[in-house]
């Protein structure tokens, strides 16, 4: 029935099997300060990924690489265009597609009617280098201003992801291209820093090419982990038993909540359990709190040597048993990156690909704790945590 109330629908758990392709970030696979881009692709086909996130400094810089003006990145010239293009078979070329294009940043909730238009021209400036990519999907980052000028207000921020849809929705008839889709990510040090206040969001503004991003770092950074805790175990809650529970409790929520089909894109990465007592916060009142953990020791999954401890196997498990069928992709800013080398790209393609296919496995052996008619026990969520961190066989 086309008018039937969408409400959302879990698949059966465990699947048969998971289908979903893999994806990287281009600035997870080296700083685009010190790798260029090309042969950053290179080693992302050859480990294996299907799918990359573009980031913006890096289409900059590879802008730049062709004699153009990187600070004119979305001005639809020819010659950009042309370049934009260019990437686009290169990607191709390589068995791989562009997944989207971000970030989007500090966009919703503008007061000033004059500064909200121009910044939404600045989200509609994308729509032809969407189509230059072969990309129907841009997503924006909750927004972090805290000044007078931007509200939070529910309304404000629904109303403002409902144009623009409606501005991608126009671009997509006009042309007759595929549908541009808008994602919207709540960032942990934002205002709207969870997945329920984004995916409120979302779901008021109504739109079908509007939809959640959910990134398990930005997730656990919120829910789960705190790097500044003096008991040393980077977490919010003092025992592992009850962090668990307050996750899986949000998470079964998720499940309960969001649809599959209007999650737009997922990002599992994890992050370093680092020592407070010698870990560098912000020494301003400007910087967010969590930004220097957020920037510098994010890591792939299951990468407990590295000091890995976040539940990104639980996230995983939820948003799969939604039905997503989408990648699952990588977002890892780490210091590592940004050192030059030629093996710096390879390396961390590697570690992406394999983290990445640990997650596809792990998943298999978390229970359906969402679901109502099953009866499972915290103490088994652990068992698994901890057993994941301990490196079965198969992981």
């Amino acid at each position: 029935m086309s008018n039937a109330l969408p409400v959302p629908r879990p698949i059966s758990w465990p699947p048969r099997s998971l289908d979903n392709e893999l994806g990287i970030a281009t600035l997870s696979l080296g700083n685009w300060r010190e790798h260029k881009l090309t042969p950053r692709l290179e080693a992302a086909a050859k480990a294996g990924y299907q799918w990359i996130d573009l980031f913006d400094e890096c289409w900059a810089a590879y802008l730049e690489e062709h004699g153009l003006d990187g600070e004119q990145l979305w001005e639809a010239t020819p010659e950009n265009l042309e370049v934009a293009r260019k990437l686009r078979d290169l990607v191709h070329s390589l068995g791989m597609r562009i997944a989207c294009t971000q970030p989007l940043r500090k966009i919703e909730g503008i007061k000033d009617p004059v500064e909200r238009r121009s910044t939404l021209e600045l989200v509609a400036k994308r729509f032809p280098f969407m189509r230059a990519f072969d990309t129907d999907l841009v997503f924006m980052c909750a927004n972090i201003r805290t000044d007078d000028g931007v509200t939070s207000d529910l309304k404000t921020v629904a109303q403002d992801l409902a144009e623009m849809g409606d501005m991608a929705a126009a671009f997509s008839r006009a042309d007759g291209g595929r549908m541009l889709r808008i994602g919207y990510e709540g960032l942990s040090w934002a205002t709207r820093n969870t997945w329920a206040a984004s995916w409120e969001a979302v779901r008021s503004a109504n739109r079908p090419n509007v939809g959640l991003i959910v990134d398990a770092f930005n997730v656990l950074a919120v829910e789960w982990s705190d790097p500044y805790n003096p008991a040393l175990h980077g977490r919010i809650y003092p025992t592992l038993e009850g962090s668990i529970k307050i996750l899986c409790l949000s998470l079964a929520s998720l499940v309960a909540s969001v649809p599959g089909d209007r999650i737009f894109f997922v990002q599992v990465g994890d992050a370093e359990r680092v020592d407070p007592r010698t870990f560098a916060g912000p020494t301003d009142d400007e910087t967010p709190k969590l930004l220097p953990w957020s920037r510098g020791h994010r890591l792939y999954p299951f990468e407990s040597a590295k000091g890995g401890y976040m539940p990104v196997e639980l996230v995983a498990a939820a948003v799969l048993a939604t039905g997503y069928k989408g990648p699952l992709s990588l977002e890892v800013f780490n210091n590592s990156l940004n050192v030059a080398g030629e093996a710096v790209p390879t390396d961390h393609a590697t570690r992406g690909i394999v983290g990445l296919r640990k997650v596809l496995e792990a998943v298999k052996d978390v229970p359906a704790f969402w679901d109502p008619s099953q009866e499972v026990s915290i103490d088994h969520l652990v068992r698994i945590y901890v057993s994941n961190r301990q490196g079965k066989s198969h992981l």
